[in-house]
Formats: structure tokens, C-alpha cells, sequence
């Protein structure tokens, strides 16, 4: 493979300005702590706008970032317990679990789901895509004509999806939360977001809407049922945390956001763990309804929780009837 081939580039988001560079990677691309950033700056593996700097190098936002991935750099370990929900000969659902990509990035190419498919069903298209730690349904075309006519198909008539949350405190039994997403400005992770149901001024925002419904409290912890009105960036684990409402296992969204840092830095302690409770998020895609581009019908599809989840569901003891 020639080494152009393997640079891969992206542009500073200008939010990011004034941040450092190894502090920018490590929270940005968390596939890699700020130790192994700062090494891969060193050996010469980052460039901004073609030039070499030091870890400590101010971002000024805009700039534009060359990575070079070391030609011995091991991918890291994976979670490949994935599970066929539906075959058909257009489409693939599957049930992804946490701490598994979907899709080729940075340091992951082997070892996302992708590529995991691709010996028994050949190369295929991402049509919803899950953050690294979300786990649930997950659809992949199995040709272009059919990823075409999927995101057609999601774009004009919006599937119905369906989260479940694991969070912390008691949460009402419906909450409707419409409103703005922008990003917290104060807070010390420059790319956590916040939800406010007013108009956050002027700043970069988008509207957000999702419907939660209580499914279970044990007075400590609480399962909720998320449904998506819209689909941004960090919607829900953004909307719950603003809530009052910190999601279980979330490094960033949860109950202490410096827990973010540390794991960037790994520096994250026996402490921090024991808060989290859960290795990733506790964030589930449950349910995907939406109707076939290809023979018109209505499809239904549901995958059940990861076990670690599924263990902390089964001790909330009180269940609300609606």
C-alpha cells in the first residue's frame, strides 16, 4: 500500500481553538491516550497544514490534520460478539455490542464491523451508524443501489427508533424534551454538548426533540425508553445529562465529566471505574421500525440489551404501569 493512501485527513473544528494538540487528539479520537498521542506526534506520525509541531502546539481552529498510522500500530481489542438480526438479499440488522466500530477509523480497520461481515457477506454499507460504545441495531446494505435507496428511505420517511437508557436518579415516568443542542461551553471536555428547551442565543445549535418514558426505578437507578424525534450528535446521553439525569457507564455524560480526561490521559482510577459501573455507555438501540424500500413492507426489528446492561436492568425491582 502506498503511504499516501494510509494519511488520513481532517479539519479542526474551530470550536477546539486555544486547545493543545495532544489534549485535542486524545479527546477527540479516544482510540488512543494522550501518552500515545504525544508519542505518535513525536515520531512525526501528526502534521497541521503539512508542518511538524510538538505536543504542546496551540490550535488555532481551521487547520487543517494529517495522520500517518504507525505501520506497526496494533489495533485495539475489540468486542466481537455481534449477532445477526436479519438477512435478506438487500439488507443485513445487526445487533452491535458496545466497544465495537462500525466502521473503518483512525486506528480501526480490522477490527470494526464492517470489516468483521465482510468475509461470509462481502463488502458492505453502513446505513445508521452507532458510536464506538453504543450498542443495537445496526443495518448495512449489501450493495450501493440498496444503501441508495436505505438512506432515501430514512431521509423521507424517518424510522421509528427506540433507545434504552440505563440512568442515574429517578426519573418521572414521561418527560418530552424539545428544544436546542449547542455545545457546553464551560465545561472542561470541549466536545460535550448540552440540551436547553430555550434558545441558547447566538452560538452553533440544532433543534433536538425525544420522548422518554420511564420503564423501571429502583430509586438509585432508573431504565428509559428513549424515542427519537430527531437524530443529532449525542442527542439523547447529551439531553438525559442536562435533565439532571447522567447516564450509567458514560465518560463524558455522566456523573463526573473529568472522568473523561482521565480516560484520555489514562489516568483513570479504581474509583472512577466503580462509578461508572460499566465499561461504555449505557445506551441501547432496542428497536428500529421502518418500511422496506424493496418490497414495500413494514419491518420490525428488535435486539435485546448487552448482558452487563441486562444484569443492572434485572435489579430495578419497581416497574411503572402506564
Amino acid at each position: 500500500m502506498d503511504k499516501n493512501e494510509r494519511i488520513i485527513r481532517s479539519v479542526i473544528p474551530p470550536e477546539y481553538a486555544g486547545t493543545r494538540l495532544d489534549r485535542y487528539l486524545a479527546g477527540r479520537f479516544t482510540y488512543f491516550s494522550r501518552n500515545q498521542w504525544e508519542q505518535l506526534i513525536k515520531d512525526g506520525n501528526i502534521r497541521l497544514n503539512g508542518n511538524q509541531y510538538r505536543p504542546s502546539k496551540i490550535l488555532h481552529g481551521g487547520e487543517t490534520l494529517e495522520f500517518t498510522p504507525p505501520e506497526t500500530a496494533a489495533e485495539p481489542e475489540v468486542n466481537t460478539n455481534f449477532q445477526i438480526l436479519l438477512e435478506t438479499e438487500d439488507f443485513l440488522a445487526v445487533n452491535k455490542p458496545p466497544n465495537l466500530p462500525v466502521h473503518p477509523s483512525g486506528c480501526y480497520f480490522n477490527n470494526t464491523l464492517s470489516m468483521l461481515l465482510r468475509p461470509q457477506y462481502g463488502i458492505v454499507h453502513p446505513v445508521n451508524r452507532l458510536d464506538r460504545e453504543t450498542s443495537g441495531i445496526t443495518l448495512f446494505a449489501r450493495t450501493p443501489k440498496a444503501a441508495g435507496k436505505l438512506a432515501d428511505q430514512f431521509l423521507m420517511h424517518s424510522p421509528e427508533k427506540i433507545y434504552t437508557a440505563l440512568v442515574y436518579g429517578v426519573f418521572p415516568e414521561m418527560l418530552e424534551a424539545k428544544g436546542y443542542l449547542s455545545q457546553e461551553i464551560n465545561c472542561v471536555v470541549r466536545k460535550k454538548r448540552r440540551f436547553t428547551k430555550n434558545d441558547p442565543g447566538d452560538v452553533e445549535k440544532e433543534t433536538a426533540e425525544t420522548f422518554f418514558r420511564l420503564l423501571g426505578t429502583n430509586g438509585e437507578i432508573s431504565a428509559v425508553e428513549c424515542k427519537l424525534k430527531t437524530g443529532r450528535l449525542h442527542q439523547i446521553r447529551a439531553t438525559l445529562c442536562s435533565s439532571g439525569f447522567p447516564m450509567v457507564g458514560d465518560k463524558m455524560y455522566g456523573q463526573d465529566p473529568e472522568i473523561f480526561l482521565r480516560y484520555i490521559d489514562d489516568t483513570m482510577t479504581d474509583a472512577d471505574r466503580a462509578l461508572l459501573l460499566l465499561d461504555h455507555q449505557a445506551l441501547h438501540a432496542a428497536s428500529l421500525r421502518f418500511t422496506s424500500p424493496f418490497t414495500g413492507e413494514e419491518i420490525f426489528l428488535e435486539a435485546p440489551m448487552p448482558d452487563d446492561m441486562q444484569k443492572i436492568y434485572n435489579k430495578i425491582k419497581y416497574e411503572v404501569t402506564i
